[in-house]
């Protein structure tokens, strides 16, 4: 008989409740043997709007579709079992109306089973109010790239200093579980985590935030470039780059094994 593991998924008032407590761990999770990795070692995984650069090669998030975004949903769900799963709204799908983004919201959650959605917007109490739980979002937002001209860090003078911080309170009040705070100086980030009533996770921001996420892409070291603040904790680059060249040799030298030999190493 086989032993069952009993596995209980982290739920959203757990992770409002880890407030200046244990840090709360989050990375971005896009397919399902990532998601599969990273589960039992995460709090939370994020299927961040960010896999229209890391997965599909667009030049910034705007190209991002809902559909992609619950296909990706869909591929994390099926692997993770233990984190808490909250999926992106993309640029589109709810700026025009609160009715709009509570459709789109419950469209995600509806067809992928996540926890809960994050949301760049003012529609967070309208969402909240209906059910929805919602990951708030403040500082640099990728989503307005156009608007403001590239990926830039907020903060940098006191309006922008004070606009960030009322973002952040008016996302607290408006019922959100969590804020991620991006690209901001990490005394602001401080002054943020300090002021709201629960979690802030950073990214580009501060250590003193509840908690921290990164796109794990660029944490393996899939890309040659990343964000200055990353820490690259592995070279998954140049280790898929020599596997491939090892591969290639192989098969241009001939002495890449048929399939009589394939079965040979496999039975001995």
């Amino acid at each position: 008989m086989s032993k069952h593991v009993d596995s209980r998924r982290i739920t959203v008032p757990e992770i409002r409740a880890r407030k200046g407590r244990e840090k709360i761990v989050c990375l971005t999770a896009y397919t399902a043997p990532m998601a599969a990795i990273l589960d039992q070692h995460v709090d939370l995984l994020l299927v961040g709007d960010s896999l229209g650069m890391v997965v599909h090669g667009l030049p910034n998030t705007v190209g991002v579709t809902l559909d992609m975004m619950i296909l990706h949903g869909q591929a994390v769900m099926r692997a993770a079992s233990h984190a808490l799963v909250v999926v992106d709204l993309p640029f589109g799908t709810y700026e025009s109306g609160r009715e709009l983004a509570f459709s789109s919201a419950a469209r995600i959650i509806r067809e992928t089973g996540c926890q809960a959605v994050k949301v760049e917007a003012d529609t967070i109490a309208f969402l909240t109010e209906r059910g929805i739980p919602v990951v708030g979002h403040v500082g640099l937002r990728p989503q307005a790239i156009n608007v403001e001209g590239g990926f830039k860090a907020k903060g940098r003078n006191a309006a922008e200093r004070a606009r960030v911080l009322a973002e952040a309170c008016e996302t607290d009040q408006a019922g959100a579980f969590a804020i991620v705070v991006e690209g901001v100086a990490p005394d602001l980030a401080d002054e943020v985590t300090q002021k709201v009533a629960v979690p802030t996770i950073g990214i580009g921001a501060s250590p003193k935030c509840d908690g921290q996420i990164l796109v794990t892409d660029d944490m393996i070291g899939l890309f040659d470039w990343t964000p200055k603040f990353v820490r690259r904790y592995g070279d998954l680059r140049n280790v898929v780059s020599r596997a491939v060249e090892r591969y290639a040799a192989d098969v241009r030298s001939g002495e890449f094994p048929g399939e009589a030999e394939l079965y040979t190493l496999k039975t001995g």
